[in-house]
């Protein structure tokens, strides 16, 4: 074999291990989303999603679609190319505690890999002080969002806080208010007091929904149309918490861009 075979055969051998190297350094990692009915994945409740829930969407429903459009996504605090997957575990009428007794953060927190992400929205059923059965005081929502922080740590996995998204009220002079008080104000103490990575859904989902209008996010971004629309709403719907299609669209399209963006602050 000549000198020039052999550096050849080097050459393309150096080549094969240097796309296998990698290869290897690309990584898969989930998403896991915990929360509730504005976060679920409603097409994931075991029912006839068409016949019982249409059009009722939750962002995490549509969030895993901003991912695949991307392609391989560089994380907050990594140089890897990294293939996402959403893990939507959200579910309506839950509460941080309420997530908790159910077993459903043991479940996440059973399967969390390193470098796993977990995304936490919650407040809207913890504030439900009529409802007895979700309501946890202020102090109460603080614990458990450190509780489900420092697990998520403890596994080597990433927090992140998100402040609740708005409701479609109040508005006052074309603009939209916070409609969630000390819930709010809560949850962004709690993600500065354990260092943890935030996204203030509240602000930006005002933001968002003032520069629509109050008349287009009612009838476009929220639950509210007629009767004889839809299969699950014969005789309409007026819901100003839950969204259409188009409002989860524009809800996980914030928190998409909010997340590409936690690290370079």
């Amino acid at each position: 074999m000549t000198n020039k075979s052999i550096y050849f055969i080097c050459g393309i051998t150096i080549l094969v291990l240097s796309i296998l190297s990698f290869r290897q350094k690309e990584e898969k990692v989930k998403i896991y989303l915990i929360g509730d009915s504005t976060m679920a994945d409603y097409a994931n409740y075991g029912d006839d999603y068409i016949k019982t829930r249409y059009p009722v969407t939750g962002w995490g429903q549509v969030f895993q679609g901003f991912f695949d459009q991307a392609g391989q996504t560089i994380l907050p605090g990594s140089t890897v190319a990294t293939t996402v997957e959403i893990d939507d575990r959200a579910r309506g009428g839950r509460s941080t505690r309420t997530f908790f007794e159910e077993g459903r953060w043991r479940s996440v927190y059973e399967n969390i890999q390193e470098g796993d992400w977990v995304m936490m929205q919650f407040g809207h059923n913890d504030a439900a002080t009529e409802k007895t059965e979700r309501y946890v005081t202020i102090e109460g929502y603080k614990e458990f969002l450190r509780l489900f922080i420092s697990q998520t740590r403890e596994k080597g996995g990433n927090p992140v806080v998100l402040t609740p998204v708005n409701r479609n009220y109040p508005w006052k002079d074309g603009q939209l208010q916070n409609c969630h008080g000390e819930y709010y104000q809560a949850a962004l103490e709690v993600a500065k007091e354990t260092e943890t990575y935030l996204i203030d859904l509240t602000m930006l989902s005002i933001e968002e929904f003032t520069g629509k209008g109050q008349e287009y996010v009612t009838s476009n971004y929220f639950m509210n149309f007629g009767p004889g629309l839809y299969e699950a709403y014969p005789e309409g719907s007026k819901d100003n918490t839950h969204f259409q299609p188009e409002g989860a669209k524009a809800v996980a399209a914030l928190v998409f861009e909010a997340f590409r963006k936690i690290d370079k602050k």
